[in-house]
């Protein structure tokens, strides 16, 4: 080549040689970020991506970008009561991270409670979750309660949040309503698709045929039928020609059909037995856990459609839950349900870790779950 030449030679070979370098630093980049991820896979095999560690939030509440979610709205009715409220914000944030479905909550909770689940919704990654808060007035509930004063304690007025559904959500078709000691691990929108036949307006787990359902619920009798909840004795239930051995069913998970709700007035039928209830004291001696079942078995008497029995796997609240249930069954489940005395974030229970996983921590520092194990002081 001619002495002018040389220059441009050098410089092409010169700008070649930095491409070169550069295209290997990059490949090197990328094979140690896959062995990065590779290392962290290893040592926690059982991570989701993006998903948010126990105990983490509040220090990474951007860790997980929020989901594209379109489509159908999924309403989702749930209530949350002050001193349960670090349990509604894991049952919400279970469902919102298992699904990248359109949920929307609709949270119902005392006027006390608003300031403090906004905080909690706002400050942490709950901050995406399209929501709905909702002020239950328990004047709904004059007259449809026990006045006897040493039964008034149990009565706690958002148990009945549910029989007001289309009240809360006028415009949903269908909507789902949770308990709030509940963990979902399987996509919420499966649960939403369950089919309800005809002239049915809601769809519950039964009692009778659920793995979940067998043996005795302590200091309560067997609260697999309904004679576990009503009285037989009184006319007003023998009036109805309800067999006593009749299987019962949980309505801490409930897929309601609200356009036929509606039609057959169900909140107005629910609302007539409360009455009659505080009336004539209707409900079984032996009635454990909940005063909002016994009017739902009477109005749905084998008029309901069935969940499919893995998105209700209940009674971890329930002494011996952790030798009825292995681990291997409890990680299959879908839908988990602490109903009983023992609650995950209270006293002895479970497969709390489970819950941990998905407890974010209160902003507020108001709520503290308290853990007591044999041998504690």
């Amino acid at each position: 080549p001619t002495p002018f030449l040389l220059p441009a030679l050098y410089f092409s070979v010169n700008v070649a040689i930095l491409v070169l370098l550069a295209v290997a630093f990059l490949i090197i980049v990328q094979r140690n970020l896959l062995n990065l991820n590779d290392f962290l896979r290893s040592e926690n095999p059982d991570a989701v991506p993006g998903m948010i560690l126990p105990f983490e939030s509040e220090f990474s509440p951007e860790l997980r970008p929020d989901l594209v979610r379109t489509g159908e709205k999924i309403p989702v009715v749930i209530t949350a009561a002050e001193e349960r409220l670090g349990a509604v914000v894991a049952a919400m944030n279970s469902v919102y991270q298992n699904s990248k479905a359109n949920i929307v909550f609709n949270i119902v909770t005392m006027n006390d409670t608003v300031d403090h689940l906004k905080v909690w919704m706002t400050k942490t990654q709950l901050n995406n979750v399209k929501h709905k808060i909702i002020i239950f007035e328990p004047q709904l509930l004059n007259g449809k309660i026990t006045k006897n004063p040493q039964k008034l304690d149990s009565v706690k007025p958002l148990t009945f949040a549910r029989f007001y559904m289309p009240v809360f959500i006028p415009d949903a078709e269908k909507a789902i309503y949770l308990d709030d000691d509940i963990i979902v691990q399987g996509d919420i929108q499966e649960l939403f698709d369950t089919s309800l036949k005809s002239g049915h307006a809601a769809a519950f787990s039964d009692d009778c045929d659920s793995a979940s359902a067998k043996g005795i619920v302590r200091g309560a009798g067997n609260q697999n039928n309904y004679i576990g909840f009503l009285d037989f004795k009184k006319e007003a239930i023998k009036k109805l020609g309800m067999r006593a051995n009749t299987c019962s069913f949980n309505p801490g998970v409930i897929v309601a059909n609200l356009t036929e709700w509606k039609r057959q007035n169900i909140t107005n039928q629910l609302e007539h037995w409360m009455e009659l209830n505080a009336q004539e004291d209707l409900y079984s001696k032996t009635l454990a856990e909940s005063i909002t079942t016994p009017p739902l078995l009477i109005v749905f008497y084998k008029h309901h459609s069935s969940i499919d029995p893995m998105w209700h796997v209940r009674h971890l609240g329930a002494t011996g839950a952790g030798n009825r249930y292995s681990p291997q069954f409890v990680k299959a489940a879908k839908l988990l349900h602490w109903n009983g005395h023992y609650k995950p974030w209270s006293r002895t229970s479970s497969f709390t870790e489970v819950w941990d996983k998905w407890y974010i921590q209160d902003p507020m520092r108001k709520f503290h779950p308290v853990r007591k194990h044999a041998g504690d002081k």
